[in-house]
């Protein structure tokens, strides 16, 4: 399946400024699949090793992380000669092994000739640095995420569909009917499928749904049971109960983060760090409200009001056991969970397309979902559920604040009136 992280490794790979690579992102996301490809198609020859599957690799660490004494060891490890520029090195579940880590500071200074590429789950929470440094300044730095909308597309060998989506964003045009009803139709199943690599891969096999959510579940386990081996012992039981709240708060009309939802008297300082070790594994994403949409938003954020989404809306319907059929054909059932949910697929499609995001509330009740930057200017955004596309909020925000234009997400077909772009839920990778 193509990823765009693809698109990013060759420019990687080309550059002048090239320094060793550090590929993170929560568990399950293809990191490994996308490097391996990767490798296979742009060098002679991959030399991969796994921190988690061979323990001796860390002794090999501990002895030296001087570049000259690891790669002829490495090379003898792997059974593949490394040769400078041509030779792909992949350092795997690279969290088990700090001194691996710190080594990528000699390979960018004394060894920039070797293309070495490592991967990690949860290295925000898992690196301890008390006893090596970090490599600030001496690595590239890049996150992957599920699969968004558009790779989902691809995925089932839509590329024309994508490129005339691509074609009615940018010009404001409305798509023929019947591409329209098509393009919902696989936005509906991406909501259950999501975009973790594994299930869509094993939905465009099957056509299960029942296989998916399996492996779904399977995926919500080993969150789980990182949630004990990457925590302290007395954050584990909180850190698990914020995750599992994520679902509750976000059924509300009022998707706020609020303390109370997870126990009765609960208190920010004793969640804060559950919550930040989520938010910094990539299991969850937090945005916070910003007071006054100016420039810089980030010198405007309230910081003790915030939402949490969870980083893949498959994921979040298997948390919540939603059958799939009540997504797929969105019943009445379903009235107080779809805003939560589609607003949780929205913040991921923005977060794979690395904005950090927002939201506004006036002082009397009027809310914009996300808030974002995009080139150069403020951009509210508002996200309908279903085709009812009133947004008396927006119509507040644009009354005060007069963006430049506004973008209204929904189940309505392109258009552009009154200074409001109204996009489709399905072309939301476009924004």
């Amino acid at each position: 399946m193509y990823r765009k992280i693809m698109e990013y490794l060759i420019e990687w790979k080309n550059s002048p400024y090239r320094k060793p690579l550090i590929l993170q992102g929560a568990r399950q996301v293809g990191k490994t699949y996308s490097v391996l490809e990767f490798g296979r198609e742009q060098y002679e020859n991959v030399a991969y090793f796994n921190f988690e599957t061979d323990p001796l690799l860390v002794k090999t660490f501990d002895e030296s992380i001087d570049p000259g004494y690891l790669i002829p060891v490495l090379s003898r490890l792997s059974g593949q000669t490394i040769i400078r520029e041509k030779t792909l090195i992949v350092l795997d579940e690279i969290q088990l092994c700090e001194r691996a880590l710190t080594s990528l500071k000699y390979f960018c200074e004394k060894a920039p000739e070797y293309h070495i590429i490592v991967a990690g789950s949860l290295l925000g929470v898992a690196v301890n640095r008390e006893r090596f440094s970090f490599p600030v300044g001496k690595v590239d730095i890049k996150t992957l995420f599920p699969m968004d909308m558009e790779e989902f597309f691809l995925a089932f060998g839509k590329s024309r569909l994508v490129t005339q989506i691509k074609t009615c964003f940018q010009n404001d045009l409305p798509m023929p009917a019947a591409l329209h009803e098509a393009a919902l139709s696989y936005y509906r199943q991406y909501l259950v499928v999501g975009g973790m690599p594994e299930c869509v891969s094993k939905y465009l096999e099957t056509k299960d749904l029942i296989l998916v959510r399996h492996t779904q579940n399977m995926v919500l386990v080993s969150y789980l049971n990182d949630m004990s081996k990457y925590n302290s012992q007395n954050e584990i039981k909180k850190t698990r109960l914020v995750y599992d709240n994520i679902t509750v708060q976000l059924s509300k009309k009022n998707t706020r983060f609020q303390y109370k939802l997870i126990k009765k008297g609960a208190r920010a300082a004793e969640f804060e760090n559950a919550i930040e070790w989520l938010a910094l594994s990539g299991i969850a994403t937090r945005i916070y409200r910003v007071e006054h949409p100016k420039k810089p938003l980030e010198n405007y954020k309230d910081i003790d009001s915030f939402k949490t989404y969870v980083s893949d809306v498959g994921l979040l319907c298997a948390k919540k056991n939603i059958a799939a059929e009540d997504v797929l054909y969105l019943p009445g059932e379903l009235d107080d969970f779809k805003g939560g949910m589609v607003e949780n697929y929205v913040c991921c499609q923005l977060t794979t397309n690395e904005y950090k995001s927002y939201y506004w509330t006036s002082g009397r009740g009027a809310e914009v979902d996300f808030i974002i930057q995009r080139d150069g200017k403020i951009i509210p955004i508002e996200v309908k559920s279903a085709d009812n596309t009133k947004a008396k909020s927006l119509k507040v925000y644009i009354d005060v604040h007069k963006p430049e234009y506004a973008i209204k997400l929904s189940t309505k077909n392109f258009s552009f009136e009154d200074g409001k772009k109204t996009v489709p839920l399905y072309a939301a990778f476009c924004v």
